[in-house]
């Protein structure tokens, strides 16, 4: 047995416990507790929003977005707070995120509280299926990790899943795409090599990060946030209902999806990285001169 095996053991049964859980823990007066302090925190990285009208004001959506900033994720924070300031807090939304989260003690019940769902079920499906919005990042570490020469890519690492689904619900599917929000880290490798060599891959971890943290160099995990603008912008939705649920083990249409919503995606990122080249100098800038842009509290 290699030496992490026992640990590797340790959490799977950790999180096969945390399944049992009630999954629909979603508490609206919990949210509305936190919104403020979330505000605080996304308001440190210049928030700009845009597109907020395509998100379907009621009933079922899944919003797909590209994953980044390692850890930090400043993306998943602003294009949640911009889903409850467009929705409110009553009508239901959830996030998809990896089981393992749920299965830390203090932060799981916490992201129950804020509506997560673990991505692994089928419980997205039930969600939809109750008229909720689902929010959904099929890259995952994959893509959270990418490289810094990366920072300008969407990369959904081949994940079909959320295409099936949306299918089979045959919900519209909200498109969101972040720029700078990569540009908070500089990753130099995902540490893919060092991941199988750790065996993580019974965890479904595929990365063992390494970034550059100054003034300790290159160093794995962890460093602080730069005060990168980011910039959200929601596309207008896309209609997969067309092709009916039946569609969903077609694989010649799964492809045909998952092709149209990354060229849709990567083509807005595109703009976005044209037309804001420098995030960090922007950031920097509005830290130092004016304090960073700010968005509001929401207020449902």
């Amino acid at each position: 047995m290699d030496p992490i095996s026992p640990l590797v053991n340790a959490i799977s049964r950790r999180i096969a416990q945390e399944r049992d859980e009630p999954t629909f823990q979603r508490d609206p007066e919990f949210l509305r507790r936190h919104l403020a302090t979330t505000t605080r925190l996304v308001n440190l990285f210049s928030p700009e929003v845009r597109g907020s009208e395509n998100i379907p004001a009621t009933g079922p959506a899944l919003v797909v977005g590209n994953h980044s900033g390692l850890f930090w994720m400043p993306d998943v924070w602003a294009v949640s707070l911009e889903i409850v300031r467009r929705r409110g807090l009553e009508q239901p939304a959830y996030a998809m995120i990896y089981d393992l989260l749920l299965a830390i003690p203090g932060v799981g019940p916490y992201l129950r509280h804020i509506g997560a769902l673990p991505a692994s079920g089928s419980e997205a499906q039930a969600a939809l299926d109750d008229g909720a919005l689902v929010l959904d990042y099929p890259g995952g570490d994959w893509e959270a990790c990418r490289p810094w020469t990366q920072r300008n890519r969407i990369d959904l690492g081949g994940h079909r899943g959320f295409v099936r689904l949306a299918l089979q619900a045959g919900v519209p599917v909200v498109p969101v795409v972040t720029h700078g929000s990569h540009q908070t880290v500089v990753v130099v490798s995902r540490g893919e090599r060092l991941s199988r060599l750790m065996g993580l891959g019974r965890l479904r971890i595929h990365v063992f990060p390494f970034v550059l943290g100054p003034p300790f160099g290159v160093m794995p995990l962890l460093t602080p946030p730069m005060p990168s603008a980011i910039t959200v912008q929601f596309l207008p939705a896309l209609d997969w209902a067309r092709f009916g649920p039946a569609t969903a083990d077609d694989a010649r249409v799964v492809d045909r999806c998952y092709a149209e919503i990354t060229s849709t995606m990567q083509a807005a990122l595109d703009r976005l990285a044209h037309e804001l080249p420098h995030p960090v100098v922007r950031g920097v800038t509005n830290m130092v001169r004016h304090g960073p842009r700010r968005i509001a509290v929401p207020t449902p």
